[in-house]
């Protein structure tokens, strides 16, 4: 059995099967549900230990008025749809048409290496279960929470796997408490805030000082929403992918989908258009590897900081100045670029200024013309910032497989309450696994590597995209590891880039250091649940 099917009573399956498209299986879509309850469901789905029908269950569904649609049929007129579709699509070529129709999919009990498999699409959006605030202590159909992947179970290696996983969870699940325990003396109460408040902080940090220890096959849920056009590329992708996990998955998805948006996926697995494009990008990634290896595969890695900023334009800043007033003149973009340069330090500044403006918040971006200049990073982190780092799409970002080679850091909180030997314990047997593995089992091998452990990643983004992503990984409620790579790269692209005038307008860049992360954010929300309703 690969995956634990949920249980419902008969009056609980009377109550989900109008708005799931199965009531067992991993992969699910929602139906019949008004686009705000969706996304509500979603949203809570990231911050909640449980699968999202028994979400819906428990505290959705005694606040909605859902009688009236109950009478909704999601195939009325699915026929003449489709035939549409079939006509516009196939016989035009219209791709635009397939961006038109979207669907919510839940995709349950998915490794933490699959997750970065669905969310590596642009045009999609994700919300992933999170190892910050939910504790991982708990089973499953009586087992600890991770992959057990069939040809990995057949294989002479198969018992040792399932040991030595059991073991990295019973050590999570016996440092977690003790985490807590530490923390609350580290972290007394202030008067100021309430036992919700600061339950949810102390456990956060709890679970942010031993989320390394769990490996890369811990099991996580994923929320998903994207047009037919976005779910077609991620099945052609998944297809292709050498992960048995990934394809197999793919075939779930593709069953679902079919489900809601059946035209939408009609090229998937036909032989000459999707089979083709598949076997297409199987073959060019296999093709590459093998060169690649023949190039670079004796060559040992060179030290490097945690993150180096690879390129970047020395001209950048004005290249911006000159994008900003583009559209406010009738020049020719190099006559405006040409006016820049000569321009005066205090003109240049005085351009900045207005096209920054009066920032009172994160939120406030500057417009298209940062997006003129670009930086790319080399970045080594551990796997648990790079599952954070990741989900920002928009700019480019490829990294290379997850192995113990680059090593780890012992997270100073846990080294601060005396339990360094029993991460260090669960490192070695990590590695040890991988180690075991990677001979038989090369593309299976990442399951076995904890979080702790760092992976290397490039990340390309124009200065647009870095006032997001930087402005928000370094807020107080983010998790250190991925704050350090965040402010680091700020100060790269002031120093290093010598784009004083970009860094200087990220004003909301925080270089602080916090202990308790979570602290101001929870405080934060509470005065919103407790605030008067107009």
């Amino acid at each position: 059995m690969l995956y634990v099917d949920e249980e419902f009573t008969e009056e609980e399956a009377a109550v989900l099967r109008p708005y799931f498209s199965n009531l067992r299986g991993p992969v699910f879509a929602l139906v019949n549900l008004p686009e705000v309850v969706k996304g509500a469901l979603f949203a809570r789905y990231s911050r909640s230990a449980k699968s999202l029908r028994r979400l819906f269950l428990d505290e959705f569904v005694g606040n909605l008025d859902l009688a009236g649609d109950l009478t909704n049929d999601a195939t009325i007129g699915l026929r003449r749809a489709e035939e549409l579709y079939e006509r516009v699509f196939l016989e035009y070529g219209d791709d635009s048409v397939a961006q038109l129709g979207g669907v919510h999919l839940a995709c349950e009990q998915a490794s933490n290496l699959l997750t970065k498999v669905l969310e590596w699409g642009r045009l999609m959006s994700y919300l992933e279960q999170s190892t910050r605030y939910i504790p991982y202590d708990a089973r499953l159909g009586g087992r600890y929470r991770y992959w057990r992947d069939p040809g990995i179970m057949a294989s002479t290696v198969g018992a040792r796997y399932v040991a030595d996983m059991d073991a990295l969870f019973d050590t999570y699940r016996k440092m977690l408490p003790a985490m807590m325990d530490w923390a609350r003396e580290r972290y007394p109460k202030e008067p100021a805030d309430s036992d919700f408040v600061y339950k949810q902080t102390i456990k956060a940090k709890a679970c942010d000082a031993v989320r390394g220890i769990l490996p890369a096959a811990t099991l996580s849920n994923v929320g998903i929403y994207g047009s037919g056009q976005g779910f077609e590329a991620l099945l052609l992708r998944m297809r292709a992918h050498p992960l048995p996990e990934a394809r197999q998955y793919a075939d779930l998805m593709l069953h679902e989908l079919r489900k809601v948006i059946p035209s939408f996926l009609s090229r998937v697995d036909r032989p000459e258009r999707g089979v083709a494009w598949s076997r297409y990008q199987e073959d060019i990634r296999s093709d590459v590897a093998d060169v690649a290896y023949r190039m670079f595969g004796a060559e040992p890695p060179e030290p490097r900081p945690a993150v180096t900023l690879t390129d970047f334009d020395p001209d950048g800043e004005d290249k911006v100045l000159a994008a900003i007033c583009y559209s406010s003149t009738n020049l020719p973009e190099d006559q405006v670029l040409a006016r820049v340069r000569k321009l005066s330090p205090e003109e240049k500044i005085a351009i900045m200024r207005a096209a920054v403006g009066e920032r009172t918040n994160r939120r406030h971006k500057p417009g298209r013309g940062f997006e003129r200049t670009a930086y790319r990073f080399d970045v080594l982190a551990d796997y648990g910032a790079f599952r954070d780092l990741q989900r920002h799409r928009l700019l480019t970002i490829d990294w290379q497989p997850l192995t113990p080679q680059h090593g780890y850091e012992v997270p100073e909180a846990v080294a601060e309450a005396g339990l360094a030997s029993h991460f260090e314990d669960a490192m070695a047997r990590s590695a040890e696994l991988y180690d075991a593995l990677a001979p038989h089992f090369p593309e299976h091998a990442p399951y076995a590597v904890s979080l702790a452990y760092r992976v290397r990643f490039v990340m390309q983004m124009n200065a647009r995209e870095a006032f997001h992503l930087l402005e928000l990984r370094t807020s107080p409620q983010g998790h250190p590891a991925y704050r350090r790579v965040a402010q680091e790269m700020h100060r790269l692209i002031a120093d290093e880039a010598g784009h004083h005038a970009i860094a200087e307008a990220m004003t909301f860049v925080d270089h602080r250091t916090y202990d308790l992360e979570r602290l101001h954010s929870e405080r934060a929300a509470e005065q919103r649940r407790t605030a008067p309703r107009i």
